[in-house]
């Protein structure tokens, strides 16, 4: 399956931070940028955020947090019309050919998914033998996906954590010396500066990129199950027509109507 980069992710995350430069500039210039950098805030929101993800995780997982990040920034080329032509076309050479055809068949699909199915279909296994061992397989791909973005969704949760905590600290600070004026404006800037850093971090970083993983999560498991069906379908010699309408019940409306025009267009032109 291959993947092509995601420009949604990176918009996404470019827009938040323009927006809120916007935010800053229009309402005190360029100038006002300046306020909002304050390298004591940005110690204690990333030092205690890379401490508690260290805690929290063993290393082994923290390794993997790189890769996860660039699963959000990716995306499948795999769609449902063409998952279906492919189940299709070896459904027509399995019911000419026999299922031991289909072993040169698949040396030409990309997917291992389907290749480990269509293997197991050629050994004689049987449909519900089939199901369980790619069930199992769907079941720990989604424990995988799980372990990478639990480190996000920790992270989304300990940014704000220590944002507090440097707001905290600044309060007492700065309560520990209101008989100095001059300290009043360092203390409070570490009190609302670094639940700022915490926040942005959490709602605009950590939380998006762990919902883009869940749903990317969500969407290949919809796909493996289609497959899973595939497979028992061609392995009982189901007439082609009858699975492609079968899997054509994963497909929208749209989709479908999509599958048919092409159908339509296949077919003058054939006639031609």
């Amino acid at each position: 399956m291959k993947k092509k980069f995601d420009l949604l992710t990176p918009s996404g995350l470019v827009l938040a931070v323009a927006m809120f430069l916007f935010g800053i500039i229009s309402n005190s210039g360029s100038t006002g940028l300046s306020s909002f950098i304050h390298f004591p805030s940005m110690y204690i929101v990333l030092g205690g955020l890379t401490a508690g993800l260290l805690t929290s995780f063993p290393l082994k997982d923290i390794k993997l947090l790189f890769k996860v990040l660039k699963e959000a920034f990716s995306q499948n080329e795999q769609e449902l019309n063409g998952l279906i032509n492919t189940f299709v076309n070896l459904s027509d050479r399995a019911r000419r050919e026999g299922l031991l055809a289909l072993e040169a068949e698949i040396e030409n699909v990309n997917d291992p998914f389907i290749k480990k199915g269509i293997l197991l279909a050629v050994d004689g296994i049987e449909p519900d033998v089939i199901n369980d061992i790619m069930d199992a397989e769907i079941s720990a791909m989604e424990e995988r996906h799980r372990k990478g973005r639990s480190i996000l969704e920790r992270a989304g949760e300990l940014a704000p954590a220590w944002g507090m905590i440097g707001t905290l600290t600044g309060l007492v600070l700065m309560l520990k010396n209101l008989n100095d004026p001059t300290t009043l404006g360092p203390n409070m800037a570490i009190a609302l500066i670094t639940t700022l850093y915490g926040s942005l971090l959490a709602n605009i970083v950590f939380i998006p990129l762990a919902s883009k993983l869940a749903l990317k999560t969500e969407k290949e498991v919809f796909l493996k199950q289609i497959i899973i069906e595939g497979v028992i379908g061609v392995q009982s010699g189901q007439n082609p027509k009858i699975l492609e309408e079968k899997l054509s019940a994963f497909l929208s409306y749209k989709e479908r109507v999509g599958i048919e025009d092409e159908e339509v267009e296949e077919a003058a032109q054939n006639e031609r």
